[in-house]
């Protein structure tokens, strides 16, 4: 809640500081300290748009592949098709799988690039959530609720740490889909509008050369700065006549566009890497290309400050018919990639505290659904994560023998929220901010840092 004494303060501090330039910008960069040591620095989260199917990917399930056709032999969830409730018939999974690195963790064929990275790993084979339809669960993944509009997960970090990096913002979005929930996933509810994401580039789609341009770029810096300084007149007349936190947020993403100009052109620019980086994430490859330059760009700003950088694909993973083709295809294009992210941040060091985490908004169910489909299953499955302070080649939790519900060491989605925060030195307890006469957090009234993961 702002008070009066607040918005007149704010209006004073606006009004000396002129255009703003430094002031905005050291203010940008001022945030609580972590409320202890920090195991990551930055989280990259990799969404899986559509909901990756557990039991053919990192949940390898003997009885589920012995007793394929088989009926399921307990009572199924709540089924967005009835007729696949009715028969709850098991369907085995049509990839092999085996057993990688040192610490044998199951991944099946869909992913031999990442399969090689067992080791490093950390696999959470009991995550739940809420929500049966990709609206409610995509929203509590990135929100951590499933039906009201809330900060996203990202932008909590931002407010909770600020950027690195005076030029760049606290949270990137790459490639964000405009479906389930859109903005919303990213957006920063009524945090203050700088910690939204700043999205690059749209779902599935990636401009090889991306422009930042918020100004006249052919004129020079001395007219850019008159234009700015008329504009944030005009924002801060406008701040004075509402109080209104989105006028002030205006203001700072005004600086902020204003800086980026300089740095993130640099940031972007892929052609400073070698061959080898480029190959590496398959960039180049007509399969590969689109998804591989996501998560270069993601090491990018990683290195270059950013705290939270967000990488989706569009809505490809929901095969309620056609799994093999659609699983298949959608694999191909980012296995690839994300084993080239991990390879590429550890040899630069980055890996250590950089928090990687892979997730859909759920699995699949295991029993079939139509011909060769699979039905959503937020009732349990799996999300792994590596670096940034988590065990490698360790798996957490179990779902049933067929892969239906998490049964052991259940790790809810507000669990999950808190342990990430907690990898990045914040309390999740503590992290609040008042609003509507109340203080909210992440994790609601709800979550537990699941400590038995952290190395």
């Amino acid at each position: 809640m702002i008070n009066d004494q607040f918005q007149t303060s704010r209006r004073m501090m606006l009004q000396s500081a002129g255009c703003g330039f430094g002031a905005l910008a050291a203010s940008a960069l001022a945030s609580d300290q972590p409320h202890y040591a920090a195991r990551a620095s930055r989280v990259i989260f990799l969404f899986m748009h559509g909901g990756v199917s557990h039991v053919d990917t990192f949940d390898y399930k003997p009885q589920l592949q012995a007793r394929d056709g088989e009926r399921l032999p307990f009572a199924p969830a709540r089924n967005l098709d009835p007729s696949a409730t009715r028969q709850a018939k098991l369907m085995g999974s049509p990839w092999k799988f085996d057993q990688y690195g040192d610490s044998g963790l199951w991944a099946s064929e869909l992913f031999p690039n990442v399969a090689q990275h067992m080791d490093e790993l950390c696999v959470v084979r009991s995550v739940q959530s809420k929500g049966q339809s990709h609206g409610q669960a995509v929203c509590m993944l990135h929100t951590g609720t499933d039906n009201f509009v809330r900060p996203s997960v990202g932008a909590w970090v931002s407010y909770g740490l600020g950027t690195e990096n005076e030029n760049l913002p606290g949270f990137i979005s790459i490639s964000p889909s405009p479906s389930h929930g859109g903005p919303r996933n990213y957006g920063s509810a009524f945090l203050p509008a700088r910690h939204q994401a700043t999205t690059i580039g749209r779902s599935g789609k990636l401009k090889k050369d991306a422009e930042f341009a918020f100004l006249d770029s052919s004129v020079s810096e001395g007219i850019q700065q008159k234009k700015l300084r008329f504009l944030q007149a005009m924002n801060r007349r406008h701040l004075e006549r509402t109080a209104h936190p989105e006028a002030e947020g205006m203001i700072r993403s005004m600086e902020m566009a204003f800086r980026m100009q300089k740095t993130a052109p640099g940031v972007v620019d892929l052609s400073q890497e070698t061959e080898d980086t480029l190959e590496l994430y398959g960039i180049g490859e007509e399969k590969t290309d689109t998804y591989g330059r996501q998560c270069l760009l993601a090491r990018r700003f990683a290195e270059a400050g950013v705290r939270y950088i967000q990488v989706s694909t569009p809505n490809v993973w929901d095969q309620h018919s056609g799994l093999v083709a659609g699983h298949t295809k959608n694999a191909a294009a980012v296995d690839r990639p994300i084993a080239g992210l991990l390879t590429d941040l550890k040899r630069r060091g980055l890996l250590q505290d950089t928090l990687v985490v892979w997730s859909g908004e759920f699995g699949r169910t295991p029993i079939v659904q139509g011909a060769n489909g699979r039905d959503h299953n937020p009732q349990g499955f799996t999300v792994w994560m590596a670096g940034g302070g988590v065990k490698g080649g360790y798996a957490w939790g179990q779902t049933d023998e067929f892969g239906y519900y998490a049964v052991e060491n259940r790790v809810p989605m507000h669990d999950l929220h808190a342990t990430m925060l907690h990898l990045l030195g914040l309390d999740h307890e503590r992290l609040t901010y008042e609003y509507a006469g109340r203080n909210f957090r992440l994790t609601d009234v709800y979550g537990n840092v699941v400590q038995e993961i952290v190395s």
